[in-house]
């Protein structure tokens, strides 16, 4: 059933929003068959940051249940004007240390520490009643001065110190790749995450996500191994100003 019009501009707008939804999923079930993927080993995550909770109601309707927010004064009114239903939400922006305590409360997942300060913030602030906060590392696969995320070099020591916050469950890792051009390029980038991720558990980690990929290059990273991609534009359409 629809929200209603007091909610939301307009059916047309609800109707945009469902079909974008399963023209992403049909997107995901066509790559994963291309690539000789299970399409039920890949997740989608909506990523509604700058979209209000009535977009995101309609679909949660249809169906979609994993939200990624980036902005956690943005993010809390939603969460609580959509604490009627069952969704789980991400946390997929950078984190300041004033904010770790609602992030550790309020999310299921964090996609985006890179430092160990951070992680150990975020164990001390999860309740104690509550499951461990899936997280995974985001890790910087080029030089890139003002992008957040750590070099592969650095990636098994913060990850051995990680596993040992009893309150974070490490799952694996996330990556926003420098710009290219064509699809090798971008599915080369996602190849190197999922590289690391095979030496981690080679090492004797159990990770089993491979947060990568987005409205672009989706495809590209489900042939490189993603578990859960994340899509903003292509669902929700542009942002507006």
């Amino acid at each position: 059933m629809l929200i209603g019009p007091q909610n939301f501009a307009s059916m047309d707008d609800e109707f945009g929003l469902i079909r974008r939804l399963h023209e992403v999923r049909s997107r995901l079930d066509r790559a994963a068959a291309q690539f000789g993927r299970n399409a039920g080993d890949i997740g989608l995550l909506a990523v509604s940051k700058q979209h209000s909770a009535a977009a995101i109601r309609v679909l949660a309707q249809a169906g979609q249940k994993d939200f990624g927010e980036s902005y956690l004064q943005e993010a809390l009114p939603k969460l609580d004007a959509l604490d009627d239903l069952p969704l789980t939400w991400h946390y997929i922006g950078q984190i300041q240390s004033n904010k770790t305590r609602s992030i550790a409360e309020r999310f299921a997942w964090i996609h985006t520490i890179d430092r160990l300060r951070i992680a150990a913030r975020l164990n001390e602030q999860r309740q104690h009643y509550a499951p461990a906060l899936n997280v995974c590392i985001q890790v910087k696969l080029a030089d890139e001065p003002g992008k957040a995320g750590i070099s592969l070099e650095q990636l098994p020591s913060l990850a051995a110190e990680m596993s040992k916050l009893s309150k974070l469950r490490l799952r694996g890792l996330m990556c926003i790749p420098p710009p290219t051009q064509t699809f090798d390029e971008q599915r080369g980038h996602f190849a190197t995450l999922a590289r690391a991720l095979a030496d981690m558990n080679a090492q004797g980690f159990t990770l089993d996500t491979l947060s990568m990929g987005m409205s672009d290059d989706l495809e590209a990273a489900i042939a490189a191994g993603a578990t859960l991609v994340r899509v903003g534009t292509a669902i929700f359409g542009e942002r507006q100003p």
